[in-house]
């Protein structure tokens, strides 16, 4: 049964072209059907959270022009539990808001902070290790971040390098964190992954309310003075409006530079769950059930012949015949086919008109 204290944040305010052309600046993906299942990877965010954290403490935290999107996919969550952002700033405000926002409403509140588009296979497991952190941080003014086994000598996460002679007392899966790396490249990555103590910065954070407000106040005190000047309007018509006048004005940095390298009671709990932020369309592919030949085809009426190594995304109910290709993506959506090498999907932002 949820907690009544245990509150979920949901970062939903990115604005990329990933996943085109079934994600647009209009509808992001993290709004969209990535997997075929009939749920956005929004709606499947809160659904892993919801035996953790009540539907009346799921906060999502979004860019203003989407926020009509959030409220339509999930309406079960208060409308006032919608924070628009009106600018950009990185994820730094953003928690900052979102924290203020809640001590507001509930001082003994025991928070995790989730990106709204990353998938999980292993959701029994992945209720489990946020219960057991959720409890940790319940007791102590810590502050833990998720770090993902790593599976491959993967260049587009940043790392974490964990102290694994330095357990927590109250939770054996819970280490010290020496340090945070950026994303390395190839040869940097295979240094961690031959390493037991290096693990993927999965961008999950769990913490008390009172514990990440006074890590602000420490870290970032020019910030944490613009929230706290506005603990008269939250809840209040006014909120939006002070919102929109003061946001601009904090920096724009992420929490991990923010807060996160400089805080000293910093953990990390290594999981293993299935997770994929679903960067790509590569990384789709990966995650996604495949033939005999490698391809992953999520659609309902899909033929392949003498293809293979394909991510073929078809769901508006057209028949589709591939014959012939390797390594390729084929998806579609509305008026637009896209047929890509894999290999070079970095181009896809070239080939949308996006850039």
């Amino acid at each position: 049964m949820a907690k009544i204290n245990n509150h979920l944040v949901i970062m939903a305010g990115g604005v990329g072209s990933r996943f085109w052309p079934m994600s647009t600046p209009e509808k992001p993906k993290q709004f969209i059907d990535v997997l075929g299942i009939g749920k956005s990877l929004l709606q499947l965010t809160v659904e892993r959270f919801d035996t953790i954290v009540p539907a009346e403490n799921v906060w999502v935290v979004i860019n203003k022009n989407y926020a009509a999107i959030v409220a339509e996919q999930l309406p079960d969550i208060p409308a006032d539990h919608i924070l628009c952002e009106p600018c950009r700033r990185n994820t730094a405000p953003c928690i900052a808001y979102v924290s203020w926002r809640i001590k507001s409403k509930d001082p003994k509140a025991n928070i995790v902070v989730s990106p709204s588009d990353h998938i999980v296979m292993k959701t029994q497991e992945f209720r489990r290790v946020i219960s057991s952190c959720l409890e940790f941080t319940s007791e102590s003014d810590s502050i833990v971040t998720l770090g993902m086994k790593p599976t491959r000598p993967e260049t587009g996460y940043g790392y974490i390098e964990a102290n694994l002679s330095a357990q927590s007392l109250r939770n054996k899966e819970i280490f010290r964190v020496d340090s945070f790396r950026e994303k390395p490249d190839l040869k940097t990555a295979k240094k961690y992954i031959a390493k037991s103590n290096y693990f993927w910065n999965a961008g999950i954070f769990i913490w008390n309310v009172a514990t990440i407000v006074n890590a602000f106040r420490i870290y970032q005190p020019s910030m944490a003075k613009i929230f706290e000047s506005l603990l008269p309007v939250y809840g209040t018509p006014q909120e939006q409006e002070k919102i929109d006048q003061l946001f601009p004005e904090c920096e724009n940095i992420s929490v991990d530079y923010g807060i996160m390298e400089k805080a000293e009671e910093i953990f990390v709990c290594p999981a293993d769950f299935g997770w994929s932020d679903l960067g790509t369309w590569g990384s789709l592919q990966q995650q996604t059930k495949k033939d005999l030949y490698g391809n992953a085809c999520i659609g309902d009426d899909i033929n392949v012949f003498e293809t293979h190594n394909c991510i073929i995304h078809t769901t508006q109910e057209k028949k589709v015949v591939v014959q012939g290709l390797d390594g390729f993506i084929v998806a579609e959506n509305d008026n637009t086919l896209l047929i890509c090498k894999l290999s070079e999907e970095q181009r896809i932002k070239q080939f949308s008109g996006q850039s």
